[in-house]
């Protein structure tokens, strides 16, 4: 299933997703830092940082509840997308939250409440990630049909089956099963 909503022949909601997630990152990297440092600066840059992903959290949900809402019914895509979509939006809620416990402290100094819902969004996350994964690697969602290790460029505006016949064989969803050890 091709994604709906592409810039630069891209689907938009996989080139959005990696704000949100850098910045939930970073944010994990900063608050554990300052946790064994305690180096003022570091809750200034946590909170600027969750804002930030937050906000883009917003915006990547957008495109991805529009690919979403093309994936047929009653598919196993459809029901992973929606639980992938469901956890990233408790991820930015949970994000979300602690950004405004830490509003509402001197410093933006994170409280324990907000540490405990950061690291858990960052958990959360993870699993939501890995179902994003899923979609993608295993189900075929957001993949150009006919894409091959020999496609032309998405610039080209040239469907990906426009490749060359000598590369059919090499089509990337039509590769042999490994076998099981």
């Amino acid at each position: 299933m091709e994604s709906k909503t592409k810039f630069l022949g891209h689907p938009v909601h996989p080139m959005l997703i990696v704000i949100p997630l850098g910045l939930f990152v970073t944010t994990m990297i900063v608050d554990t830092i300052y946790l064994f440092t305690r180096n003022p600066i570091l809750p200034a840059v946590a909170f600027f940082n969750i804002a930030i992903g937050v906000v883009a959290g917003l915006v990547a949900a957008f495109f991805g509840m529009h690919d979403w809402m093309a994936i047929p019914l009653n598919t196993r895509a459809r029901s992973i997308a929606g639980w992938h979509g469901l956890g990233n939006v408790a991820v930015v809620t949970m994000f979300g939250i602690s950004w405004w416990l830490r509003s509402n402290v001197m410093n933006y100094m994170p409280t324990q409440l907000a540490l405990i819902l950061s690291y858990g969004g960052f958990l959360l996350g993870g699993v939501t990630a890995w179902l994003g994964g899923e979609l993608v690697y295993r189900l075929s969602v957001g993949v150009d049909h006919g894409a091959n290790l020999d496609a032309p460029s998405s610039l080209s505006e040239q469907p990906a089956r426009a490749a060359s016949s000598s590369s059919s064989s090499r089509t990337v969803t039509n590769r042999p099963a490994r076998a099981k050890r």
